[in-house]
């Protein structure tokens, strides 16, 4: 947790969140602007800008982010039929520089995305 942003702020707990999951490497807390009934960030405590950051030495890490993602799942009640989604840069959405999954369920979702 060595960033400043926003995200490494929230694992740090200085900043308050409603968190759905927690480990050792792993925070799972819901968006403050969900976009379906179940809307929960997945998030890594160690500060990574986005996936292409994601190196070889991160296999353990990426092992705890998808472990997260159906644990998540299964406590939201939407394990079957979800959607994660990462976006990477400003121009695919990404707005918080903290590589995060969006783990999204509830409702019917659309193809293609938006």
């Amino acid at each position: 947790m060595s960033g400043d942003d926003l995200f490494c702020r929230i694992a740090r707990k200085e900043i308050p969140a409603d968190v759905v999951l927690e480990t050792d490497d792993v925070l799972a807390f819901r968006d403050v602007n969900p976009q379906a009934p179940s809307h929960v960030l997945v998030i890594p405590k160690e500060h990574l800008a986005s996936l292409e950051e994601v190196a070889e030495g991160h296999g353990g890490l990426l092992a705890a982010l998808v472990g997260a993602v159906n644990e998540v799942a299964r406590k939201e009640g939407v394990a079957g039929g979800f959607r994660v989604v990462t976006n990477i840069g400003r121009t695919a959405g990404q707005s918080v520089d903290h590589l995060h999954l969006h783990v999204l369920g509830g409702r019917n979702m659309g193809w293609p995305p938006g």
